[in-house]
């Protein structure tokens, strides 16, 4: 079997671009989209193994599809600058692969690709594979022609089989499909008011847009179900779209007679050209393809340039441009130029009876595990293989060795394991990674070498603790650029022991109370149950959103708020919007919270705890974009307090007889430190002034004297208080306190108008943060908001929201963090036999012995207040209690 790969160049390039961060070299070059191109075609390449390639690009002219519409593919976004210029690059390193670069003035590529997969039809024992992210190429499939679907993870094969099973039509029906259901991304009309569901359904039964205007002509000829489907309705769109519908099949059709000028014979894949493709990959920094490609070093001297064809292009030129890939593309700092060694130039050496590690061994070391061995790495010394048993090992645990790992914590627990003791805090890669992508909890091995050398870790697997050693060396320019070293070392690197210590302890859970109280959840589960099945009048599987539906839009004839691609929406948000609407909706509202008190924790503790009746969860410290901490496996710092239910979770997380819990929060840390970031004068003073905040901004917003602040009044300047600090809308305050929409803008109105400074600040940051496309911390920790520069008003509403939160919330959770670690310090130096067992947010638990609770509570109150200089105190409340509960209250 003779195999042709036909590629379509500009939708590979913009999915590779609109899928991996922006990258340069260290010349400023552009590359993203050439690396992910090359790597999605050589995938393809190393898979099929094709006798003939091709690779299709459009042309920047007009197509005669233009001439027939003028409208055609009108009011596309333009491509950004950043891709543009990667083509000219891209094309030549495809050319240098060995592929056939194809472009014809006045066709388009798709009509391209079709004209050579085509081709297989006249070939014995042929097929063709088109690889593409655009569906308008699954018309061309046929028993000859496979389209290969690059969507965000995977690429899927469709033939007709796997078209017919998706869309219940065949292949070639696709276009007339397209002719009802017109095509927004190419501006084709369709027949107005005729989506994708009615022109399936139209042409599964009956085949044809020219038997669908015959039944139309001939109302006589429709029998059975065609009766139903032919609505007055639908006739009218269809006699007024007539016109629109068969140009819409012309403009959708792809051509397969485009004058390419060649042969299938012409388009031989012959392998790549060693030396033009060994510069080209040199200068675009491509280390990894040269190894993979098995390149050498031309041997005539080089070129002084290589011949890159630079087309006319201009950043308002619109190709596809799939805008959800690019709202969620984020920008990055281009990275530093790195040298990472080839794994072939790394001296490796074992450690043995024979052999012992160097006696002079540098200080900085980098360590990685790989299940019992140890690979040791620095310049040096080369590469080092110990196994974790080997009496070599304990003294490089010792604060006489720096080591870079990946995920101290990790390495922390496994040598604990073993029972050994880590003395230093290691330069954790994993975090080192999370603060120089902002915040973006995709930091794997592959992911930063990838970022950092534009090659894959698995490269470099005969050399792991070298690929850490450099991704090191490059983060650690990168953090101090952009100012955030001391963030990384003073308080991430060390706080992941903190952390893995605090795992280690777990917190104390009363089984046999967790038990008991799930014994009660069930009953109150069941209850609660029959509750729905009397007011639904008959049992259904409550779990079921499809049947829930059924009863409660249906049955019930509740008012619809909003459907799904499987039906009616069930969510919480909708049942919320319908409480009140039938009694039913109260009962199913505290059902579902009973239910997961009862299966996520009532059970889901007693099966996590271990021998000892201790819970170990996961703190994950690389994982959200604002720099708090997350609580998995099990996740506690979720469970659910706003409910009594709830809140007695709590009673049943203990401590040893004789020990107390010690809970100490901050006192609404987000407010006092949107005064000190804004310098708000009149809010600095309230909160200086003692008295009670929500009240104090009740009086300035509403213009009453404090004494006569109502409870509701409060209420409504605490909603607008945090409200702001979240960036909220009228919209959304509305709901929250359920006023017109009209007037809760005039709260927030009141509000900025109050206090000025904040109202510039929120300003100033949303301004910044489009500049830049990030915002920082007080610590310099960068979030970056690609949303704030999307096309659509939604996504760039919501940027600005996070914009206006992240430096705010990111403090918050930095501060936390310093005053995690200096509580940690001062319990080991003042009470070691304490213990940091908690973290929630803005909250910190230490188990203690009962005698010596007044000292940890004294302490604890004075490290969380003392952890940064503000404007204005920070303050923190500490309880205790036997229980979490009676900490908390």
């Amino acid at each position: 079997m003779k195999t042709i790969l036909v590629v379509d160049g500009n939708s590979i390039i913009n999915r590779a671009f609109y899928g991996l961060r922006l990258l340069q070299t260290a010349e400023g070059i552009y590359t993203n989209a050439i690396y992910g191109m090359i790597s999605m075609i050589s995938r393809q390449m190393d898979s099929l193994h094709p006798d003939y390639v091709a690779v299709a690009f459009d042309v920047k002219a007009p197509t005669f599809r233009h001439k027939m519409y003028d409208e055609y593919k009108a009011g596309r976004h333009a491509t950004p600058p950043e891709l543009l210029a990667q083509f000219p690059y891209a094309k030549a390193c495809l050319s240098a692969m060995g592929l056939h670069t194809l472009e014809l003035p006045g066709w388009e590529a798709d009509d391209i690709q079709g004209t050579v997969a085509s081709m297989a039809h006249g070939e014995e024992d042929t097929h063709a594979y088109i690889l593409t992210g655009d569906r308008d190429l699954l018309q061309l499939i046929d028993e000859n022609i496979t389209v290969l679907l690059a969507g965000n993870k995977d690429t899927i094969a469709m033939d007709e089989q796997a078209f017919f099973d998706k869309y219940g039509i065949s292949p070639k029906q696709f276009v007339d499909t397209k002719a009802l259901m017109g095509d927004s991304s190419d501006h084709i009309p369709g027949v107005p008011g005729v989506g994708e569901k009615t022109a399936l359904k139209l042409i599964a039964q009956c085949g044809s847009l020219d038997k669908i205007y015959h039944l139309l002509d001939h109302p006589e000829l429709r029998e059975g179900e065609l009766k139903k489907v032919f609505t007055d309705g639908l006739c009218k769109k269809l006699t007024e779209g007539r016109e629109s519908a068969y140009l819409s099949r012309d403009l959708a059709r792809i051509r397969t007679d485009a004058p390419i000028g060649k042969a299938l014979g012409d388009l031989h894949f012959n392998g790549h050209e060693n030396d033009t493709l060994y510069r080209l990959f040199q200068q675009l920094e491509f280390r990894g393809f040269i190894t993979k490609y098995k390149l050498t070093p031309p041997s005539t001297p080089e070129k002084e340039d290589i011949e890159i064809q630079w087309e006319d292009f201009s950043s308002d030129d619109a190709l596809d441009t799939p805008s959800q890939e690019q709202a969620e593309a984020s920008p990055a700092p281009a990275p530093k130029k790195i040298v990472l060694p080839s794994p072939l130039e790394i001296p490796v050496s074992n450690v043995d009876n024979a052999h012992a590690l160097p006696a002079n061994l540098p200080s900085t070391l980098a360590m990685a595990l790989e299940d019992e061995i140890c690979h040791l790495y620095a310049p040096e010394i080369g590469e080092w293989i110990v196994n974790l048993n080997s009496s070599a090992i304990p003294p490089l645990f010792s604060d006489k060795f720096t080591l870079i790992c990946y995920d101290s914590k990790a390495l922390w627990h496994k040598i604990k394991s073993m029972g050994h003791t880590l003395y230093s805090v290691p330069c954790d890669v994993m975090l080192s990674g999370y603060l120089w992508r902002g915040g973006d909890g995709h930091v794997s091995l592959d992911s930063l070498c990838f970022s950092l050398f534009k090659c894959e870790a698995e490269a470099y697997h005969a050399t792991p603790a070298a690929l850490l050693y450099y991704l090191h060396e490059a983060l650690l320019s990168h953090l101090h650029e952009e100012g955030m070293y001391t963030l990384a070392s003073e308080i991430e690197w060390p706080l992941a022991l903190v952390l893995a210590e605090m795992e280690y302890n777990g917190f104390l859970l009363d089984r046999e109370g967790c038990i008991a109280y799930g014994k009660e959840l069930e009953a109150e589960a069941m209850r609660l149950t029959e509750c729905v099945y009397k007011e639904a009048g008959h049992p259904f599987n409550l779990n079921s959103p499809k049947q829930l539906g059924a009863v409660l839009f249906e049955e019930l004839g509740l008012p619809v708020q909003k459907k799904t691609k499987s039906g009616y929406s069930t969510d919480a948000e909708t049942l919320e919007s319908l409480r009140g609407a039938h009694p039913i909706i109260s009962y199913i509202l505290e059902y579902r919270q009973v239910s997961k008190l009862l299966s996520t924790y009532a059970i889901g503790l007693v099966a996590a705890a271990d021998e000892h009746g201790r819970i170990h969860t996961d703190f994950k410290q690389a994982l959200t974009a604002t720099g708090r901490l997350s609580s998995a496996e099990p996740n506690l710092q979720n469970i659910p307090v706003r409910t009594k239910a709830g809140e007695r979770m709590r009673a049943y997380f203990i401590t040893e007889p004789d020990w107390v819990l010690i809970d100490a929060d901050y006192s609404q840390i987000e407010l006092r430190l949107l005064a000190h970031i804004s310098q708000d004068k009149q809010m600095i003073s309230a909160f200086l002034s003692g008295h009670d905040i929500h009240a104090e901004t009740a009086a300035t917003v509403f213009g009453v004297a404090r004494e006569e602040v109502t409870s509701e009044l409060r209420k409504r300047a605490k909603a607008v208080n945090f409200g702001i600090v979240y960036g909220i809308g009228p919209y959304s305050l509305s709901i929250d306190l359920q006023v017109p929409q009209k007037q809760a803008k005039a709260y927030i109105e009141s509000y900025l108008s109050s206090y000025p400074n904040i109202r510039a600040y929120l300003d100033e940051t949303v301004e910044k943060a489009t500049k830049n496309g990030y915002t920082t911390t007080l610590f310099g920790r960068r979030r970056y908001i690609p949303q704030l520069k999307s096309s659509k008003a939604m996504e760039r509403a919501f940027g600005k929201r996070l914009a206006m939160n992240s430096p705010i919330q990111g403090t918050a959770a930095d501060i936390m963090k310093l005053a995690m670690l200096k509580v940690h310090r001062r319990l080991k130096a003042e009470l070691p036999m304490a213990r940091l067992v908690m973290q929630v947010h803005d909250e910190l638990i230490v188990e203690v012995p009962k005698a010596y609770a007044d000292r940890a509570k004294q302490l604890l109150q004075e490290e969380m207040e003392g952890a940064v200089s503000l404007a204005l105190p920070l303050t923190a409340e500490a309880s205790h209690g036997q229980t979490w509960l009676e900490a908390k209250s």
